[in-house]
């Protein structure tokens, strides 16, 4: 059974990794899917490899920090479809550390593109999916928004995430919308290129503490969405669901390194 079957789902930061699993799987269970980045050479080859597979697909090169572009976005799928069902909010940008070293302009970007990016296609494609009374927004924040994990502009605009999120829930819940957000740990996407050219055992030295042993895929986080933006998630809006092997569980290596156990 298709769990996707005649909804539209619009998803940011569709092109590459985590954004691209999610189409790949939306288009398997019957979702028609627009995929918005600026990234035109992959999106296309994206959408390509889901209309091999027999999906329904469409690029649409879109800049999530302009307003313009996304209601641009957001009006030409409702022309073609006259409906969206389920909106997707992925796209995202990691720039500079700590706070001494990231200036204003990274401050701004990272939180441009995670957060505002958010806002803008969530206050789009609101209108109407309260006209329909029905809507799932699912948002991808990270278990950096969580814990202090470093990164400190992009983590902080996580953060805003996952409340925005619960906002957003609470605020239009009785009018039939839903809104979660996922926090994904560690996951192997295009973004770890520079790190592993300088590091290749970064995700072996990283699964040490994720309890399940591995870092995670993209369609890990695919699948969790994919549950979030289903009628499996009926009774289900403002919740927080970490994607992340058990990292934020609990620092069970820590603990036995305290014991002075062997790991």
């Amino acid at each position: 059974m298709e769990r996707l079957k005649n909804r539209v789902a619009i998803i940011t930061g569709g092109a590459s990794g985590i954004g691209r699993a999610t189409a790949a799987l939306f288009a398997r269970e019957g979702a028609r899917v627009t995929i918005c980045d600026l990234n035109d050479p992959k999106g296309a080859e994206t959408v390509e490899a889901i209309r091999a597979e027999g999906g329904a697909a469409t690029y649409l090169h879109a800049d999530v920090t302009s307003a313009g572009d996304v209601a641009a976005a957001v009006e030409q799928v409702l022309r073609r479809d006259d409906q969206i069902d389920v909106l997707i909010n992925n796209a995202g940008i990691s720039l500079g550390d700590s706070v001494l070293d990231t200036d204003e302009a990274t401050w701004d970007r990272n939180f441009a593109v995670v957060l505002k990016g958010a806002y803008l296609f969530t206050r789009a494609v609101l209108p109407s999916m309260l006209e329909r009374r029905t809507g799932a927004i699912v948002n991808v924040a990270s278990v950096n928004g969580l814990l202090g994990l470093g990164e400190d502009a992009y983590s902080a605009a996580k953060a805003g995430l996952i409340n925005f999120t619960q906002n957003v829930a609470t605020r239009y819940g009785a009018q039939g919308i839903r809104a979660n957000v996922i926090c994904p740990g560690t996951v192997r996407t295009p973004i770890w290129q520079e790190t592993l050219a300088k590091t290749p055992d970064i995700f072996q030295r990283l699964a040490r503490w994720y309890p399940l042993g591995r870092v995670g895929e993209p369609e890990d986080v695919a699948r969790a969405a994919l549950f979030l933006a289903s009628d499996d998630a009926a009774w289900i809006t403002g919740a927080v669901l970490p994607v992340d092997g058990g990292l934020t569980a609990g620092l069970r290596r820590m603990a036995v390194e305290l014991q002075g156990d062997e790991p």
